[in-house]
Parts: structure tokens; sequence; C-alpha cells
């Protein structure tokens, strides 16, 4: 792994009160350029997510390359208790947050596991931080409080009552979405994450 520390990642201690998980505060090696891999991000000025297919050749898309491939596939499968081999792999990227984002859910049962990890420098916001919960109505009443800084790393099983979510916030929020997919809902889940081709333009446009 080049980008990634596997060392950080191995040694990470799995929580599972609630349901498993772990966090990173920083999960990339110690010499990786940031500023390089964040200017690499798409310029996204919407919502939602958007599929990480077309990125032109650089930083960004050696980092999904990594994150999907087999050395980080073994430790998620080891850590989280879970076999993956006939699992497919969807990656996302979200670089806009809006007021209505954030709301408590868990994720779709079309999923075995959620990775996500943030790209944002010099982050020091005191909303937009994400929340893994005791329950499912109230974001104050929280396991852990994930920091959306760069490096910032989250792998949880995905279990009827992994609850997440973060207070209101809008802005510049950037991260990268992994889920591995039940094969038999993986056509479904694809769809739903279509986007216009002209939306589509900005993953192979140069930031400017």
């Amino acid at each position: 792994m080049r980008l990634l520390d596997k060392n950080k990642i191995n040694l990470v201690k799995v929580e599972d009160n609630y349901f498993p998980f772990f966090h990173i505060k920083n999960a990339f090696q110690e010499d990786i350029d940031c500023h390089e891999l964040v200017e690499s991000f798409p310029q996204i000025d919407a919502g939602g997510s958007f599929p990480s297919e077309n990125l032109i050749d650089g930083p960004l898309k050696d980092l999904i390359q990594e994150l999907e491939g087999g050395d980080f596939k073994n430790i998620l499968e080891e850590k989280l208790d879970v076999d993956l081999k006939d699992a497919a792999v969807v990656t996302t990227l979200r670089g806009y947050s809006r007021l209505k984002d954030g709301q408590i859910h868990t994720d779709s049962n079309s999923k075995i596991l959620t990775v996500l990890l943030y790209l944002n420098l010099d982050w020091d916001e005191t909303v937009g931080n994400l929340r893994l919960l005791k329950n499912n109505s109230n974001l104050d009443d929280y396991i852990q409080e994930v920091p959306s800084s760069f490096g910032s790393l989250l792998a949880f099983k995905v279990t009827e009552n992994c609850w997440h979510g973060f207070h209101a916030f809008e802005g510049k929020r950037l991260s990268v979405q992994m889920n591995y997919i039940y094969k038999r809902s993986f056509s479904s889940h694809k769809l739903r994450h279509l986007i216009s081709s002209k939306l589509k333009k900005i993953f192979t446009s140069k930031k400017h």
C-alpha cells in the first residue's frame, strides 16, 4: 500500500459495543503530498454522491484503486469479521454538504461494509463531523465523533443499528465513500447513483 499506512490500519482497535467499526485519525503515510491529493479531487459544488469511475489519472484515482485493492480488502475482512469474496464494490465521491444532509440513518441492507475517508485540509468546523450513535433519535447521544479532517478514515459493518448522522452543515466537505455490496443488489445500487452526462463531465475536467 503506497498511500495508506497499512501498519496503522492493522493496529487500530475495532469497537463493537453497539456495532463493529474502527476509526483512524490519519490513515495516510507520513510522506504523501496531501495538497496534491486534494487538488486532484474534482470540483463538486452540488450535494449528493458522484461516481468515481470517470476520474482522470492522478493521485485520487490511485487512492481509490488502493482502497478497492486486495490488501485493504483483506484487512477489512479480518478486522470486521466479514467475507467479501463474492461482494461487489462501489466507490463514490462527495464534495459539498447541504443543510438537509446528515440526518440520522443506517445504511441500506444492500451494503455489507461502509468505508469513509475524509480529505479536508485545515478542517476546523465544530459541526459537519459524523457521529456514530447509540440510537436513532439523538445526535448528541453518540459513541464517537469522527472528524472530517484530512486522512480521517472510518470503516463500519452495516447492521440494523449502525445509526449515524451529523448536525446540519453547508459547505465544502470532501470525502470518498466505498461500499461493499451484496452482488444481488449491485445493479439497483449502481442505478441509484447514475447522474446526467453533463454532471459526469466534472470528472474529466481540470479544477479551476
